[in-house]
This record gives structure tokens, C-alpha cells and sequence, in this order.
């Protein structure tokens, strides 16, 4: 059974306002920069898409159309962005938990990175589905689920919030379905291997221990949610787990889902050998959530990225940020790629997972791509391949996030 605990998060994180090491982070109003930042826009107009782009020791918002600097916010030095899902605000992983940065996407106000903290022993993984937003925390593994909307409509304070406690803490993830489903990672600190579904009264449906290393998640069609793992991934559907392996046994690991919630097929990243050097990857997986089938395609020379490398955007298909500079258009239904656009400079992988290294997210048929050997970012026209802004920036942009107004 497990525990659910209805609270006011924002009753808690009135009180978190006063924790001096992000009070000194954020912005106190959207009439003010204050200490926490610069804002470099006033419009009486109302604002379009926003861009969030991280870097060290801060948070950039740029207009979605011209690419233009609307604010620049001080954070802490290493921080992750994920869009929360209600158009307007981005979730920054900060030391004391998800704290909000308001972009003001479809408003006149200015942007800020507020005072409000979801708080969080080591914030990891954000989910959207359904309406509702999941914010995972790996040092307790307790699950914060809110209604997305309410977000916006709050006012100030944070909405109601459902924890869901933890059992063991471990770097994990959580999925809440339609009919209140709620599915979990498994695992400690010495490792993860597995999930465990509970219906909405906390009554234990399914399990599974054959996920080891399980890592990331994916709604897609049907609600049909994959997990990563490092022999391959495992599949609910209908009730049901299924554990599909990769060709590469015993590893062949999957760590990222990239969905459509409006396509049956899930393309994954793919590693086949544990001991190769570097986070470059060439080969992607096909997940068909119908026929319960997992296929690896190799990509073709010179077609390598990492995990902020792939995006799924207009016709469902996928659009690979590679290291040869190009924006690649894969089909998961013919597993084959149909076009390609240079974008920016061939590029080298990272030393370390956080070093700042070129990334791609998708609004609508545009493409935000960062280039941060050249402390630029480009708006590229997928349905074209063009470049339709780029921004020359004073900082090497890390993470990137959209809030789509």
C-alpha cells in the first residue's frame, strides 16, 4: 500500500522562501529583477513562446520568434531545465528542490525565477501526462504530482500537490496514467532494476525486477509506457508488463524514451558496448508499443549524438541534433532517415554528461538548437530545414527548455 499525502505545497514553500542560498537566486517580482537577476524586457504585448537556456551560474530567456534576450536570471552553477507543461513555466533543479521559473510565455509580464520551490532532496526527473506534472526526488524517492494548469492559476503560491512516499532512495522516475495508474521505479544505492505499477488506491497490479539500470520513461499511444534498461526495456500496456530484450545481450541498453503521445513507436538511445569511452551513441531503438517488438537501427557514419540530441516534433518522427552538424529527420516507421539540414559546426562529445554540448528541443515545426562552442542558438524551420533566427550570446548555453505561450 503505498502512502499518499495531499498538501498545500505552497504553505511549504512560503517557509523555503526564507533558505538564504536561493533567496539570493530569484527573482521577487515580475515588476523587479532584484538580486537574482536582470530583466531587459517591458512589453504591454502579449508574449509568444520562451526559450530558457541554462548556463553556469545562470538562466537566459530569450523570445521564442527573434531569439532575443528578454532576461537573464542568476542561479546556482549547475542547473537542469524541463518545461513543467502548462506553457509558462520551466522547472529548475535546484539544491533545495524544483524551483519555478516563470518565462511569462503568453503574458505581459516580465520573466523571473521565482521564489516558489517544489521541495526535494536531490530533484531528478520531470514527467508530464494527463495533466498532471511528476517531480521525482532521488534522495527520498517520494513522487510530487500537481495538476499541471493549476500552475498558472496559482498566484503566488504553489497548487496542491499529491506525494506519493518512497520506499528506497534511488535515481528514479514516476508515471501517473489517466485512471490514476501510478508507476514507479525500483532500486537503492546500489543500483535500480525494475518498476511497480499500483492502482489508484495504492494496490499493487504488476512488477517487474528484469530492468537493470532502469533508466528514463516514455508515454506513448494508449498510454503504453517504456522504461529504459541495460538488456533492453520494459513495456506496460493494458495491465500488463512485458519485458522486451535488446539484440545485445547481456547489454544493450536503453536509457532515454523519446515519445509522441499520438504514435504507437517509441525511439530510444542505444549503447551496445559497456566500456566504450565517451557519450556519443550511433544507433537508436524502435519500440512498436503494439506488436511488443524492439528493434536497434544503426545510424550512418558521422550520425552520432547524446541524450539532449533527440526530439520528436511534427509527423511524429524524430529529429536527431548529430555531431556532424546537421539536423537528421528519422521515420520510426521505416527506421530510416528522410532528410537531412545543416545547422551548425561539426562538434565533439562531452567529457561529462553535464558539459555543455549542443542540444535540440522542439515547439511546433521549430527546432531550437544550441551551439555552445559559438555561444549561440538558432530557431531552425523543419519544414524547410532553414534557420530562421539565431541569437550570438555572451555564455556557453547548457540545458534548454521551452515554454510554449
Amino acid at each position: 500500500m503505498r502512502t499518499r499525502t495531499l498538501r498545500r505545497a505552497g504553505l511549504l514553500v512560503v517557509a523555503a522562501g526564507a533558505i538564504t542560498t536561493l533567496a539570493a537566486c530569484s527573482t521577487p517580482s515580475a515588476d523587479s529583477a532584484g538580486s537574482g537577476g536582470t530583466a531587459t524586457e517591458t512589453s504591454t504585448e502579449v508574449a509568444g513562446d520562451r526559450v530558457a537556456l541554462s548556463y553556469e551560474g545562470g538562466i537566459l530567456v530569450l523570445d521564442g520568434d527573434t531569439l532575443e534576450t528578454v532576461a537573464d536570471l542568476e542561479s546556482e552553477e549547475f542547473t537542469r531545465l524541463n518545461a513543467a507543461g502548462d506553457g509558462r513555466h520551466v522547472m529548475v533543479t535546484m539544491s533545495e528542490g524544483f524551483q519555478v521559473l516563470d518565462t511569462a510565455a503568453g503574458t505581459t509580464e516580465d520573466p523571473a525565477l521565482t521564489d516558489l520551490i517544489f521541495p526535494a532532496d536531490t530533484p531528478g526527473h520531470v514527467v508530464r501526462h494527463d495533466g498532471k506534472t511528476i517531480l521525482y526526488a532521488d534522495g527520498t524517492s517520494d513522487t510530487t504530482i500537481f495538476d499541471t494548469d493549476a500552475l498558472a492559476d496559482a498566484e503566488g503560491e504553489l497548487p496542491e500537490t499529491e506525494t506519493i512516499e518512497g520506499v528506497e532512495a534511488h535515481h528514479g522516475v514516476s508515471v501517473v496514467l489517466e485512471d490514476g495508474t501510478f508507476l514507479t521505479t525500483v532500486g537503492n544505492a546500489d543500483g535500480r532494476n525494475g518498476i511497480v505499477v499500483t492502482d489508484a488506491e495504492g494496490q499493487t497490479i504488476a512488477e517487474s525486477d528484469q530492468c537493470p539500470g532502469v533508466h528514463g520513461e516514455g508515454t506513448a499511444a494508449d498510454e503504453a509506457v517504456v522504461f529504459g534498461c541495460e538488456n533492453g526495456a520494459l513495456l506496460y500496456h493494458h495491465g500488463e508488463i512485458v519485458k522486451l530484450d535488446a539484440p545485445d545481450q547481456p547489454y544493450g541498453r536503453m536509457g532515454n524514451a523519446y515519445v509522441s503521445e499520438t504514435s504507437p513507436l517509441v525511439v530510444g538511445d542505444y549503447k551496445s558496448d559497456p566500456d566504450a569511452e565517451g557519450y556519443l551513441l550511433g544507433a537508436v531503438t524502435v519500440i512498436d508499443t503494439e506488436a511488443h517488438t524492439l528493434e536497434v537501427v544503426d545510424l550512418p557514419d558521422g550520425v552520432e549524438y547524446t541524450f539532449r540530441d533527440v526530439a520528436r516534433g511534427p509527423g511524429d518522427l524524430a529529429y536527431i541534433l548529430a555531431s556532424d552538424g546537421s539536423i537528421h529527420v528519422f521515420d520510426p516507421e521505416t527506421r530510416e532517415i528522410t532528410e537531412s539540414f545543416p545547422v551548425i559546426a561539426p562538434w565533439e562529445g562531452p567529457g561529462e554528461w553535464q558539459d555543455a554540448h549542443p542540444a535540440i528541443v522542439i515547439a511546433g515545426d521549430i527546432a531550437y538548437v544550441t551551439e555552445p562552442a559559438a555561444n549561440a542558438v538558432h530557431a531552425v524551420d523543419l519544414g524547410t530545414g532553414e534557420i530562421v533566427a539565431t541569437a550570438d550570446l555572451e555564455v556557453a548555453p547548457v540545458e534548454i527548455a521551452v515554454a510554449a505561450g
